[in-house]
């Protein structure tokens, strides 16, 4: 299914003939731990089921060394897959990257993933799904992790958004990576939901680390709290679904330290909210269900049963 789909889009071809289909969502595989056996189960569950698309959060652990020689070894197991597999970064793949000096590496090490995994405009594995990537607008040339493509109705996108309060610093000076991004970010966003509302696509699904729906919570008087790095997004993100007729779903990573829960997409109106913690989950487009979105049961039995 996923070949024919990747063919039907890069053929121009009506996807909205394909119907109901299904995608998978792998977690943070490293979240825990940096053993990628986790990752490799996950790739390899959902190869055996017949899924459009698969979308992997994360590439490695945060203890784990930001070594080309680490990055050419999960794009290596990345590119094993069968179904076409899109990856979405997390703050653990750039965000906490050091120099043998032990100052941060983050934005060497995030334009290094960009030249290592987001070199063509397709996704990894053996289905090829064509992507289109925000580097097309020459004013955002950097910004290649941030993709989109279709399938049936529904666009589909990821966002560079790490959990580690979007990388925003309290430090003095200057936030470039974090403020240029912001920027960035805000065009994908107005060009996804312009794309989609032009299209009268049926919906649109986000793929990020962090979770740009929440706010922080602190307490009355604290003044030590740092700024919440995800305020512009989820206001955007906000207004942009407020005037958008079809659904908007957000699927994010859980935040560290947060207990592993059962996952379940959570609505306000026409926004959802779904969190993925390790393993992986099962989506299905539904047409004929009113909320379009239906979890698999039975992946996210599977994903649960090995906390």
């Amino acid at each position: 299914m996923a070949l024919w789909l990747a063919l039907a889009a890069g053929s121009g071809c009506a996807l909205a003939d394909t119907g109901n289909f299904s995608f998978g969502v792998i977690g943070h595989a490293f979240q825990t731990t940096s053993d990628e056996t986790a990752l490799r189960n996950a790739i390899a569950e959902s190869d055996a089921d017949n899924l459009a698309f698969v979308v992997a959060n994360g590439i490695k652990s945060s203890s784990e060394p930001c070594s080309d020689k680490l990055y050419s070894q999960r794009k290596a197991l990345l590119s094993s897959a069968k179904n076409g597999l899109i990856l979405s970064l997390t703050a653990s793949d750039w965000v906490y990257c050091k120099t043998a000096g032990d100052r941060s590496a983050a934005i060497e090490r995030l334009n290094r993933l960009r030249e290592l995994f987001f070199v063509d405009d397709f996704s990894f594995g053996d289905s090829k799904i064509p992507l289109i990537r925000q580097s097309t607008s020459p004013k955002f040339r950097s910004y290649v992790e941030n993709a989109r493509w279709e399938i049936g109705n529904v666009l589909f996108a990821t966002i560079n958004l790490p959990a580690s309060n979007n990388h925003y610093l309290s430090e003095g000076g200057r936030n470039s990576e974090f403020e240029d991004r912001q920027i960035a970010n805000r065009e994908w966003l107005q060009r996804i939901f312009l794309n989609a509302m032009q299209k009268k696509s049926d919906a649109i699904v986000l793929f990020c680390d962090g979770d740009p729906l929440v706010a922080q919570r602190h307490r009355v008087f604290d003044f030590n709290v740092k700024r919440d790095g995800f305020t512009e997004i989820r206001q955007r993100i906000n207004t942009l679904a407020s005037r958008f007729n079809g659904k908007v779903l957000v699927i994010h990573g859980r935040p560290a330290g947060h207990a592993a829960t059962a996952s379940a997409i959570v609505w306000q109106r026409n926004l959802g909210d779904l969190e993925v913690a390790g393993g992986w989950i099962k989506l299905t487009v539904d047409t004929a269900n009113p909320q379009l979105f239906e979890l698999d049961k039975t992946a996210e039995q599977t994903k649960i049963s090995r906390k």
